[in-house]
């Protein structure tokens, strides 16, 4: 009989149907490990089923507004540290095997750092298996009554199934038989005890409403991906002493279904969950593990265990395989145990173990890519590519984000305070990939064969032992027509000797006559008690025939009223199909419209937030100008007070300038109306001109109209307190009646540290030549205060200028060549000029000031 051969029944992702439109996301279940140490410090805490908080520890303590930052993450559930093996495998792993059963693919993997329990999740320990022998143990506790029998099912090397004859596959078993068992001294299969332990408890769960009428066959395959090679775990490499042979790597491929697979890898064909989990751990002793500063057994790779379940349905008679290649569902269910990202500051990592750390973390990386290239694609709708092929962990598992099936994920975490920023990558890695999509897959469609086959081939098998059984016990055709002529012959008479000895025998032939006379005569009753028997059993067949015709008028009737029930059924299930279709479409764009809303409403919470953020800045903005200008305001409105105060005082002494230039005039005109003119007047020189306007500051003549004159000296601003007067010897004395008068001061010629010790103000006197060829006298002024050290120091805080200039003189260098008028001549006295600026020069006691000192000068006022 010609085998018959399939594929996955997975279509192609460009054709898909209308109902593989329909996506759900990935789902995130976050595990927390105990701590392995009761008082150690720990940063994640279970805030709900679905929330984690995640807070620096002591040393890593960050600020946030004056508060400490913690962040929330959510899951679609949160396990706590006492959560049971059992409990994780009938949320997370249950539904998978249920799709698998229903010919759905489905991936589980584990995420998380090096020493979060992503193996102990997905392994267990002795006596609490994990997840993967669970998942075993549910799968033939709902198989193990219909599964075919070893080699009907025979996976090709194409990714693909093939169906083999019953001949085909007893020669395969006697093939299989003939191969030598290792075997123990008592004759029975050695069996790990180590794994025993794993396998030992069970809770014998299984999927409800299994299809009946379908056969299934269980293949499991081992891989492993190290330093981003494929590594087969099962594969039997003949051991060569002389020279090791190293184990291959295997190539991936892609089916033509889009589906990738792992070309050469061994793919075992199992019947328990004993012989299956055997496989498993022949695998695991094989597995890339190595002993580091945060985990004495960690995975150095990535691990693949791969369940691949064969089912096809019976033939109408419920007894052997259908041989129709459409009909042939091929499922699989991916367990991976990710090696943990890990830091090489803190394995401190060399050699081998560096390298597999940097391929781990960069094949880690590029699932990441990964899956942040597939988000940024759903959520707005670009087409970038994804690259899948920069490492093969991501490579083999395209088909499950590209194509259909579930995708669940674990996320391991170790609350101690260590892991705390390993464990917010992977937190933050978790709570992105929620946001991936995967294409929900599709139920298979029914074929129009009868359901009940199994059953109803199993009770005509049972009613035929039993009827066997009362007969004698179950024999064959052959045996049976023998026993009913051996007992005919022994109810005949036994014939007698035919031998004649003599010719006057008289005996035997009448004794031969009479034996055959009773075997004739028993064979004519015979005949007739056949003959009854014929006509009995014909009676009975032409009853049964039109108990039959009556049955079948009957079953008739009931078919026509189950057609017209059907027919309606059928009615009204393309009714509520044509509704599930509009319903499906108005869900569609209601979808569409709520992500259209929801991305408006994400736009104007950030404009929102821009214009609140511009408003505050804006606020801030106004408040600081308004203290500004409230600043500005003062001070001007202080300037203004200080320079009308100034102007005021420049007016009252400029009009008493005045009153005194009138006297000086009216004592001029005198002088002239009583002096006689009998000689020219010599002009004065510059140095009389000086003695007169002494002699006249000094002493003025008196008059009887004028008042009395008297010395103008400025007194100083600060006469009340103590200062050191620093006049050096080189200062040269001028007669200006501007002198600042300051008493109780200390006149040194040098600056010491006792004199500054002393006061609290300093005055020193600083004279050059001015370009106009006169002396100029700059009065440098400061504070004293005591420095840290024990000193003294002087800070300068005012300049004053004392220059002397003849009106004469000015009105000359402006017009020589006009005469002097009597008016101006008059006014041709000696002036005083101030001129004052505040400066800021720090000056250490016992330094000398030189001429290059620093100061910063504001404009100038002259004074009169």
């Amino acid at each position: 009989m010609k085998a018959a051969r399939t594929k996955t029944p997975r279509k192609p992702v460009l054709k898909k149907s209308s109902n593989t439109s329909l996506k759900d996301p990935v789902g995130v279940y976050c595990r927390v490990r105990p701590l392995s140490v009761q008082d150690q410090e720990c940063c994640i805490e279970v805030i709900s089923e679905t929330t984690i908080q995640i807070h620096p520890p002591d040393g890593y303590r960050i600020f946030r507004n004056g508060e400490y930052r913690e962040t929330q993450y959510t899951f679609k559930e949160v396990f706590g540290t006492l959560v049971t093996q059992k409990a994780l495998f009938d949320v997370v792993a249950r539904p998978l095997v249920e799709d698998l059963i229903r010919g759905k693919n489905g991936l589980l993997f584990t995420y998380g750092v090096t020493g979060s329990g992503k193996t102990h999740t997905m392994t267990g320990s002795p006596g609490d298996g994990g997840l993967l022998p669970r998942c075993l143990d549910m799968i033939f506790n709902s198989i193990g009554p219909f599964q075919a029998k070893r080699f009907v099912f025979k996976l090709d090397d194409k990714n693909g199934v093939d169906v083999q004859c019953e001949v085909d596959a007893l020669l395969e078993r006697q093939k299989r038989d003939a191969m030598p068992i290792p075997k123990t001294p008592s004759g029975k299969r050695q069996i790990d005890p180590e794994f025993a332990d794993m396998i030992s408890v069970r809770d014998h769960c299984k999927v409800e409403e299994v299809e009946e009428d379908n056969v299934y066959g269980v293949f499991v395959s081992y891989i492993e991906i190290y330093n981003n090679y494929i590594y087969d775990l099962l594969e039997e490499i003949p051991f060569d002493p002389i020279k090791p042979k190293p184990p291959q790597s295997k190539v991936l491929r892609e089916d033509q279904n889009h589906n990738m697979y792992v070309i050469g890898c061994t793919e075992v064909e199992v019947k328990s969950t004993e012989e299956a989990f055997e496989v498993f751990w022949r695998g695991q002793k094989k597995r890339r593990i190595a002993n580091t500063q945060l985990n004495r057994e960690s995975s150095r790779s990535h691990s693949v265990f791969m369940i691949k379940l064969a089912q096809a349905p019976l033939d109408a008679d419920g007894d052997n395989v259908l041989q129709e290649r459409e009909q042939i569902t091929l499922s699989q269910m991916s367990l991976v145990d990710l090696a943990g990202s890990e830091r090489t500051n803190r394995t401190k990592a060399e050699g081998n173990r560096l390298r597999e750390a940097g391929n781990i973390n960069q094949s880690l990386m590029t699932l990441r890519t990964c899956i942040e290239v597939l988000r940024e694609n759903q959520m707005y709708g670009t087409n970038k590519m994804v690259p899948y092929r920069d490492s093969k962990l991501t490579h083999l598992f395209k088909n499950y984000f590209d194509g259909e099936g579930k995708v669940r994920m674990i996320v391991c975490v170790n609350p101690k305070a260590e892991d705390y920023e390993e464990s917010l990558q992977v937190m933050r890695f978790a709570e992105m990939t929620q946001e991936v999509e995967v294409a929900r897959p599709v139920d298979k469609p029914l074929f129009g064969l009868t359901p009940g086959r199994r059953f109803r081939n199993q009770a005509f098998k049972d009613e035929l032992s039993r009827k066997l059984e009362i007969r004698g016990g179950p024999i064959s055709g052959e045996t049976e027509e023998q026993s009913v002529t051996e007992m005919l012959l022994q109810n005949f008479p036994p014939l007698p000797s035919c031998e004649l000895l003599d010719v006057n025998d008289d005996q035997t032939l009448p004794r031969l006559i009479e034996v055959l006379e009773k075997r004739h005569r028993m064979r004519q009753m015979l005949s007739e008690e056949f003959t009854k028997n014929v006509l009995a059993f014909k009676t009975m067949l032409q009853e049964f025939d039109s108990s039959i015709v009556s049955k079948e008028n009957y079953a008739q009737g009931k078919l026509t009223e189950k057609e017209k029930m059907i027919a309606g059924q059928k009615m009204e299930i393309e009714r509520l199909e044509k509704k599930t279709k509009t319903l499906e479409y108005k869900i569609e764009i209601l979808e569409k419209t709520t992500t259209i809303y929801e991305e408006d409403k994400r736009n104007l919470q950030q404009e929102l937030e821009s214009k609140s953020q511009k408003l505050q800045r804006q606020a801030s903005d106004k408040r600081r100008l308004e203290a500004r200008l409230q600043g500005m305001v003062t001070e001007t409105t202080m300037k203004w007070e200080k320079e009308c105060e100034r102007r005021v005082a420049a007016k009252q002494l400029e009009m008493q300038n005045k009153l005194w230039v009138k006297d000086e005039k009216l004592k001029q005109l005198k002088a002239i109306v009583t002096e006689p003119k009998n000689e020219k007047p010599e002009r004065p020189s510059r140095e009389k001109d000086r003695e007169k306007a002494f002699q006249r500051s000094v002493s003025p003549p008196p008059a009887p109209t004028a008042p009395p004159v008297r010395l103008r000296h400025r007194r100083s601003r600060s006469a009340g307190e103590r200062w050191v007067d620093h006049k050096p010897p080189s200062n040269v004395p001028t007669e200006t009646v501007m002198q600042p008068h300051v008493p109780h001061a200390i006149t040194v010629a040098a600056a010491n540290e006792k004199a500054l010790a002393k006061c609290d103000k300093y005055m020193l006197t600083h004279q050059e030549l001015a370009s106009d060829g006169e002396i100029e006298t700059k009065l440098i002024k400061g504070d004293v205060y005591r420095t840290r050290g024990g000193g003294q120091a002087v800070q300068f805080t005012d300049i004053e200028t004392l220059k002397q200039e003849s009106p004469t003189g000015r009105k000359r260098r402006s017009s020589p060549s006009s005469p002097t008028p009597p008016e101006d001549a008059a006014e041709s006295e000696w002036t005083d000029v101030e001129t004052r600026c505040s400066v800021a020069v720090e000056m250490r006691a016992g330094s000398n000031l030189g001429p290059g000192y620093q100061h910063h000068a504001q404009p100038k006022r002259r004074k009169p």
